[in-house]
């Protein structure tokens, strides 16, 4: 006979307490004990778990280190190149991936996508839409799969019991909050139900090598819905970053247990779906062709592949009382640290001037390698010059004045040589690393931030 449970779960850490708390003791967290029902039946749920999805006897025993053989998981080679890149270079099979974003960015258009442009036998869950909606979905993408089939359901159980009937080469659920598990008696999108749901389903996937993607939902400060737990368990995350106003999309990968992290891939949002955009620097770059001042070019990088962004400022006496700092797309606390050293350092009188500072594309950049840019755009800005346009700028800048070197120069050199810039300014401190002589580029290097106001901005 079953038993009724209540007890209370950290939505932030997933630990258990049997009575309410305004502070989780594990992880220091207010307001994070959420109260779930749970049915305990005489059986241990683990137990009913192992014999309802129970697999062929395979021994396990602990072996040598150095028997493991060291070959690099084997992975499925998709068409689409921006999802290859962002997930180190392909699927690897018996992942869990998650990818989350607000709604309407375009989760479930990706995901529909990967089923129906690749020749694959994919097996789409959808717990949200029904069959006709995703059809409709589906006749404005381009691409049709024969072996692409669609289950409604929302019960973990039946979903792993079509999936092993249909061996798909991959596996697809929309969304995991919908998901629910006949072990727990919680409603759908639960704590307890979302933990449960995506460890059966990581099961399946290390047990069949069957890749499973999974959507999940968002809260208001744009955190996965669900315990942190949830990051835990899969091996990749995805976040969909962009808005209503923008047609651009960036997917950014956030964890990757085989491959580099701070990936992006970048798509254009489109009535026939995703498209991708092969040279991100292209819709990053200005548009204008003539000189503006206020505006400068940074070579920043995104995990492994160099971008080129073009960083706005507007400098305006402040009329209103209080000077105003924006920053769109950037740290305000590394703002005003660079205003504070273009007055100290230089003598600008920024103190009573309203400085607004805008990275086109609506792309969020914590490179430091930017500095040098962005203060060269509120110097523009400031003396109403325009900066050469066949110029970018990749140096960090120290609270002395000093231009910084950093990492990983080379390729954003060789980027900016690909796309026609003429020169590069850099820190003199990198020139000791590499050979100017290999590039076609001019190469500057300069050591503090008024070499750079004399180089450009001298009279």
């Amino acid at each position: 006979m079953s038993k009724l449970r209540k007890i209370f779960i950290c939505s932030n850490c997933g630990t258990q307490s049997s009575k309410w708390e305004g502070k989780c003791h594990s992880c220091n967290e207010w307001n994070t004990l959420v109260e779930e029902v749970l049915v305990r039946t005489q059986k241990d749920p683990r137990q009913i778990l192992a014999e309802r999805y129970k697999e062929p006897d395979i021994s396990n025993k602990a072996i040598k280190l150095q028997d493991i053989s060291s070959s690099d998981s084997p992975r499925i080679t998709i068409r689409d190149t921006e999802l290859n890149t962002v997930l180190g270079g392909g699927i690897v099979q018996g992942s869990v991936i998650l990818i989350g974003g607000h709604p309407g960015i375009g989760k479930s258009t990706l995901l529909l996508q990967l089923a129906l442009q690749n020749d694959l036998s994919t097996l789409y869950i959808s717990g949200e839409e029904s069959g006709e909606q995703i059809k409709i979905r589906s006749e404005r993408i381009a691409g049709t799969n024969e072996n692409c089939y669609l289950f409604t359901e929302t019960d973990v159980d039946k979903i792993i019991k079509e999936s092993k009937k249909i061996k798909p080469d991959i596996l697809i659920v929309d969304s995991v909050q919908t998901l629910s598990s006949p072990l727990l008696d919680s409603t759908p999108g639960s704590v307890s139900q979302i933990r449960e749901c995506t460890a059966v389903l990581q099961n399946f996937a290390k047990s069949s090598g069957i890749p499973v993607f999974i959507i999940g939902h968002i809260t208001k400060e744009g955190n996965i819905a669900g315990p942190k737990l949830l990051e835990h368990m899969v091996d990749v995350v995805l976040q969909f970053e962009g808005d209503n106003n923008h047609i651009y999309r960036i997917l950014r990968t956030i964890k990757n247990r085989f491959g580099s992290t701070e990936e992006i891939g970048i798509y254009r949002m489109q009535s026939d779906g995703l498209n991708i955009v092969s040279n991100p620097s292209e819709i990053l770059l200005s548009q204008h062709d003539e000189l503006l001042s206020g505006s400068s070019i940074a070579a920043t990088l995104e995990g492994l592949r160099p971008l080129f962004i073009e960083v706005q400022a507007l400098v305006s006496p402040a009329v209103y009382g209080n000077p105003q700092r924006s920053a769109t797309g950037f740290d305000g606390k590394r703002l005003a640290m660079l205003l504070a050293i273009l007055e100290k350092r230089s003598g600008f009188p920024l103190g009573l001037q309203d400085v607004f500072l805008n990275i086109a594309g609506g792309l969020k950049i914590n490179d430091p390698a930017m500095d040098l840019a962005i203060m060269s755009a509120i110097i523009s800005s400031f003396e109403d010059k325009a900066l050469p346009k066949d110029m970018v700028m990749a140096a960090e800048v120290g609270l002395s004045g000093e231009v910084r070197a950093i990492s990983r120069l080379e390729s954003r050199i060789k980027e900016a040589e690909r796309l026609g810039f003429s020169s590069i300014l850099v820190s003199h401190y990198n020139l000791k690393s590499i050979k100017t002589s290999e590039f076609n580029i001019d190469i500057i290097g300069i050591k503090k931030i008024n070499e750079l106001i004399d180089l450009i901005f001298s009279d």
